[in-house]
């Protein structure tokens, strides 16, 4: 058992990686990181097997964000597995020809807007109140732990040093799931926004590996962009 979680510990180092001031990337850090690769790779292609990539992607950054006491991300992690399954399922469905229920489109003209309005408001809201915000959802996610027999302490209060980039990074982030489970091209565009916008917030607090991570996923987002805009084009020939 001391085996098994030695192999989950980001104390488990893989290999220093000698950018900024250096960097030690742990085994689970290291193959978390390639199952998310994996499931936005294979979202792109629009292969229901990216939400399996997905589950394991998601339940172990929850582990990693459990032992660095980043709890409110670990719930955000518990919210995104939730919607993998609903993906999972939601792509699994069929119509009475056998074939896809659900077909690549784009979102009509007032889904557009209702979501592009939505996210403007919970971006501000979350710039504005992101501090108590996330130490509710910390608080919360120790409570939970706590249930399973495990004695945490809620970890002190650490503002936030870009609270509207992580904002905006965060909503856009739950918006941008929601409409990948339901096939919609927008979806790509906004990850193809927020991997720019990662890109430029990891590389301001200097975490230059987890920056070089998104840079892949860019270009991974504007191959999906393309793929899906294609198969869009195709299905209303249909």
């Amino acid at each position: 058992m001391e085996h098994l979680e030695f192999w989950f510990s980001i104390k488990n180092i893989m290999v220093h990686i000698p950018l900024g001031t250096g960097y030690d990337l742990s085994y689970i850090e290291a193959v978390g990181t390639v199952f998310g690769l994996l499931c936005i790779w294979y979202a792109s292609k629009e292969k229901i097997i990216n939400y399996f990539y997905g589950l394991i992607n998601v339940a172990l950054f929850c582990i990693i964000f459990y032992q660095i006491q980043l709890y409110a991300n670990m719930l955000l992690q518990l919210y995104f597995f939730v919607i993998n399954i609903y993906g999972w399922y939601a792509w699994s469905r069929q119509s009475s020809d056998s074939s896809a229920a659900l077909k690549v489109r784009w979102m009509s003209k007032s889904k557009t807007i209702t979501t592009v309005i939505s996210a403007i408001v919970c971006i501000i809201v979350l710039a504005l109140f992101i501090n108590p915000i996330f130490y509710s959802l910390t608080k919360a996610a120790v409570y939970i732990v706590n249930l399973a027999g495990v004695n945490l302490a809620v970890p002190p209060l650490i503002p936030d040093p870009n609270p509207i980039l992580d904002s905006t990074v965060t909503i856009l982030s739950l918006i941008a799931m929601i409409l990948m489970t339901r096939k919609y091209v927008e979806n790509w565009i906004m990850w193809f926004l927020i991997d720019i916008l990662s890109i430029i917030l990891y590389s301001t607090q200097g975490v230059y590996v987890i920056a070089l991570e998104y840079v892949l996923l860019t270009f991974i987002a504007a191959s999906g962009t393309i793929n899906w805009i294609k198969t869009a084009k195709k299905n209303k020939e249909i």
